[in-house]
């Protein structure tokens, strides 16, 4: 800054009302500063909209922000009977925004905007630190602009906060591996590295972890000191690694009783859940890689395979769920790779000197982008297409750079200018296939894709042999080229939150049934046994399909149907003062819309579906003792749609579950004229395990 004080050109005192201040303009901070602001804007664009988005950790939000222990544990329901499925990390900026304005759908999502945002501001920052300012003001436009991005930031699902945690550890990295930093400034930033890495477990727990290898690949290729400090110093960040991820497991298992079951374990505690349902089960396919307690009870799942993200294979990143999503610049990235290793290995060959600051960015941003891909391509578990905006910083630096990188060859002499062109066609024609898969939604932008690649690409041919004046024209209508799906999509999201067809708990940009391509294979695979199924085929697909299942609720909306909300308002009214007014067999699926649409204070049974192994029969008997326990939305023994899904077959005492038993054995039916109901039990779709009644449990 700065500043004219005093006297004018002329040499006369200027009086203090004309004192000026010049603030110089720098383009790139504004540029900067409007892509940080086009991204708050996808993000935030209409996010009243969303509603309640994930309704599961929405209520988890307003249950842990009534008590230290709910916060903690990450309880989901205000009693914290049991937690959600993931560590509470990504929870507690939501608890803090619902603290400060109240509980409500954008507050809960407040967080996920300014995280989205945090998120392309401190990529720019690493980018810059080692590819320069163009290149990291394009990451950055890259990263705002990815649709799986931009559909996961106007969610409350933990990986906005996943990919904010994954990218501060790039960032710190990349200080660690700058020429001529001291040796402990390294170590220092290479353990604060490995602690965002920490941070990133406490958020999806070893999802947290995938980017570990790419982080200890680039500091021990691009660090400049010797081996022994090197592995040192490697260490050092493993034991802050460590430490920074395994606090949290380790006090909710000191933690005295009572305290939360961990939802999603099967013994409740967080260390199975590490090791199961968030940890291996997603990777070698335990039980139903689509059901979310497959991990706890793999023997009822049948082998189901997932409807969302299609068949594990090289091929799943490009298929019709989730291709749209992330996929757009991952043919450059790939072709940007190749180019890059083949230089490698020619300098190695010359035995040129090693350039370890251009050595460190793509060691870490290209073996991310191949390690993750490979881990989401391979994983036979639960595996969801938006999970892949954790590729998004990736593919965004990879893009970047490389255009800078084939711009270079393609202005040397040399027979490798080709490339260049041969890479936009190729990303136009990829853009095109994607667009044309729905063509119906926004069809025209494939013709606007090939409009403009048609004079890009021709330009460049032109431009290499005659009129070298179009080439930087040429090369700035291949960036738009590029860059105009994805951005239709993202900006398309944004305009038109889309909330059925999954809402909250399956976020994603695109068409409409973008996200259910698979769905048709899935309903097409052998159905499981009777005695072995979690999921009726038809009615999963007619509830996804509509976002309405059989008993009139919406898919994560809180309003509650009809004769659900006669439920709601006769227990309140006669729970007598009981802390669990209600109890509901069915899980967190089935027990969200109480909590968040009525003031019954509702536990679920079973924690996310109904699976979960708590409460004990003898939980209930110690909760109906001290008359904790007033109703139990319970499962009808009359019901035909019942299987064994831990809930039990209809007619077959010896297959009930210890708590139907419970239920049917300490409580009284009570009838549905007492509540203004109608003579037939209360339809669930059978994913859920049959019809629902009500019990009075209270003495």
């Amino acid at each position: 800054m700065s500043a004219t004080i005093g006297r004018s050109s002329t040499g006369e005192s200027a009086p203090a009302a004309q004192r000026r201040v010049r603030w110089p303009v720098r383009w790139p901070e504004c540029a900067l500063a409007g892509i940080v602001a086009l991204s708050v804007v996808l993000y935030a664009w209409r996010i009243g909209d969303e509603g309640w988005a994930n309704a599961y950790y929405s209520v988890a939000a307003k249950s842990m922000s009534q008590s230290l222990t709910n916060f903690l544990f990450g309880a989901y329901d205000p009693l914290g009977a049991v937690t959600v499925d993931k560590p509470p990390m990504a929870l507690w900026p939501q608890v803090f925004t619902v603290w400060v304005f109240g509980f409500h759908g954008w507050a809960v999502l407040l967080p996920q905007v300014l995280e989205g945002a945090a998120a392309v501001f401190l990529l720019h920052r690493a980018v810059r630190r080692w590819a320069g300012e163009n290149v990291a003001l394009l990451a950055a436009l890259v990263l705002a602009l990815t649709p799986a991005t931009v559909s996961i930031n106007r969610d409350n699902n933990p990986d906005t906060l996943l990919v904010l945690w994954s990218v501060a550890s790039a960032y710190a990295v990349t200080r660690a591996v700058e020429p001529g930093i001291p040796d402990r400034q390294a170590t220092r930033w290479l353990a604060w590295s490995a602690f965002f890495l920490g941070c990133g477990f406490l958020t999806k727990m070893l999802a947290g972890w995938m980017p570990v290898p790419a982080v200890a690949l680039a500091y021990a290729a691009a660090r400049d000191t010797g081996w022994g400090r090197k592995i040192r110093d490697l260490l050092v960040a493993g034991v802050v690694l460590l430490v920074s991820s395994a606090w949290w497991v380790a006090l909710t298992g000191l933690w005295p009783r009572p305290k939360p079951y961990v939802g999603g374990s099967s013994d409740g505690s967080a260390l199975d859940l590490v090791l199961g349902y968030n940890g291996f089960s997603r990777i070698v396919g335990l039980g139903s890689g689509g059901d979310p307690a497959a991990s706890q009870a793999p023997e009822l799942s049948g082998g189901v395979p997932s409807p969302f993200g299609g068949d594990p294979g090289p091929a799943r990143l490009f298929n019709a769920s989730v291709g749209g999503q992330i996929s757009w610049l991952i043919p450059w990235c790939v072709l940007v790779l190749i180019v890059v290793a083949v230089t490698g290995a020619v300098r190695l060959r010359r035995r040129e000197p090693a350039d370890l600051r251009g050595r460190s960015g793509w060691w870490l941003w290209g073996s991310w982008l191949v390690i993750l891909s490979a881990v989401f391509s391979s994983q036979e578990g639960i595996f969801h297409p938006y999970y892949t905006t954790q590729l998004a910083p990736a593919v965004a630096v990879l893009a970047a750079a490389g255009a800078v990188r084939l711009w270079a060859l393609y202005r040397k002499p040399g027979p490798f200018w080709f490339l260049l062109p041969a890479g936009l066609a190729v990303t136009a024609v990829w853009a095109w296939v994607l667009v044309n898969r729905e063509p119906d939604w926004h069809g025209w932008v494939g013709y606007a894709v090939a409009a403009l690649a048609i004079p890009a690409v021709s330009g460049l041919l032109i431009g290499r042999s005659r009129a070298r004046a179009v080439q930087r024209p040429a090369v700035a209508l291949g960036l738009i080229t590029a860059l105009l799906a994805p951005a239709v999509w993202s900006a398309a999201k944004a305009g038109d939150t889309g909330r059925g067809l999954g809402g909250g708990s399956l976020p994603s940009a695109g068409p409409p049934g973008s996200i259910f391509g698979d769905l048709q294979e899935f309903a097409a695979s052998p159905e499981p046994a009777p005695q072995q199924g979690l999921l009726d085929r038809p009615g999963v697909l007619h509830a996804l399909r509509t976002g309405t299942m059989p008993n009139g609720f919406r898919l994560d909306e809180a309003d509650l149907p009809g004769e659900w909300r006669k439920i709601a308002d006769y227990v309140h009214a006669h729970a007598n003062g009981a802390p669990i007014e209600l109890a509901v067999e069915g899980g967190a699926v089935l027990t969200g819309p109480f909590l968040l649409d009525t003031e019954v204070n509702a536990v679920a049974l079973g924690g996310y579906v109904g699976l979960d192994r708590t409460p004990t029969a003898a939980q209930l008997s110690a909760w109906q003792a001290k008359g904790k326990l007033a109703f139990v939305l319970g499962l009808d023994p009359k019901s035909e749609q019942l299987r064994s899904s831990g809930s039990g077959i209809a007619g077959d005492e010896n297959n009930i579950s210890e708590r139907d038993k419970w239920t049917r054995q300490h409580c009284t039916t009570v009838p549905p004229a007492a509540y203004g109901g109608g003579t037939k039990p209360l339809p669930i779709v059978s994913e859920f395990g049959g019809n629902r009644i009500l019990y009075r449990c209270a003495r």
